[in-house]
């Protein structure tokens, strides 16, 4: 089926993103699951209070709910690039580092 202009239908698809926080003080550590209906994807991080800081719950969450989805990100573009090198597609220059090393 095509539209009228002979281009195919837009599709649509729905991935479906669990994230899940666990804290015990001073940690919280995050577990992301993505299911794309073909492949399913995990990741998982933590975030470290420091004893001397005060306790503030939603900073611990959205340290490590950042960190696990950072990490699943750059599973994704992993994923993509070998999708790309068995499709036989030149390889593009690499996206730049979200941060430096350190040194």
């Amino acid at each position: 089926m095509t539209g009228a202009d002979g281009s195919p239908p837009p599709s649509a698809k729905e991935w479906r993103l669990n994230l899940y926080l666990s804290e015990r003080d001073p940690a919280t550590k995050a577990r992301i699951v993505l299911d794309t209906g073909d492949h399913v994807l995990e990741s998982c991080a933590e975030a470290h209070r420091n004893p001397d800081d005060t306790a503030v719950p939603g900073i611990g969450d959205e340290l490590a709910a950042g960190r696990a989805l950072i990490s699943l990100g750059r599973q994704l573009l992993r994923a993509a690039a070998g999708d790309l090198s068995t499709a036989g597609v030149p390889e593009d220059t690499p996206p730049a580092p979200l941060w430096a090393p350190r040194e």
